[in-house]
């Protein structure tokens, strides 16, 4: 049985630097990919590349999404990330609180209002 497009993920993708992170972040925000994305600094990774273990300092992105966007999110990550090939790992979220899931999927929804109209605007409309 598939899952609803509605069921919360948890993505994990990891960025060279802050600046990167946070371009990531905010594009994925603004197109309403995620709901939200956490972003933790100086995370040690160490891993085969090329055939060369390798050790890096990077910035982990924690996106919180539903099933519909894993796609697009995916593809956004790709075409703008700097990696050859960018971290992209997608776990489903098995328990939250009902409130949570009901705020995330609501974020991740086409929104009623623009970057360039505040929100306390069209509520007020």
């Amino acid at each position: 049985m598939s899952k609803p497009d509605t069921s919360p993920y948890m993505v994990l993708v990891t960025a060279p630097d802050h600046e990167t992170a946070t371009k990531l972040a905010k594009s994925a925000l603004t197109q309403r990919l995620t709901a939200c994305a956490n972003l933790i600094p100086a995370i040690e990774s160490h891993y085969w590349w090329q055939d060369n273990l390798e050790a890096a300092s990077e910035h982990l992105i924690l996106f919180k999404t539903v099933k519909k966007h894993l796609d697009p999110l995916k593809r956004l990550i790709e075409k703008e990330h700097p990696y050859d090939l960018p971290e992209f790992l997608c776990f489903e979220v098995d328990s939250s609180s009902p409130a949570y899931l009901k705020w995330l999927r609501e974020e991740c929804q086409t929104p009623q209002w623009s970057l360039s109209t505040p929100r306390e605007e069209v509520k007020k409309g």
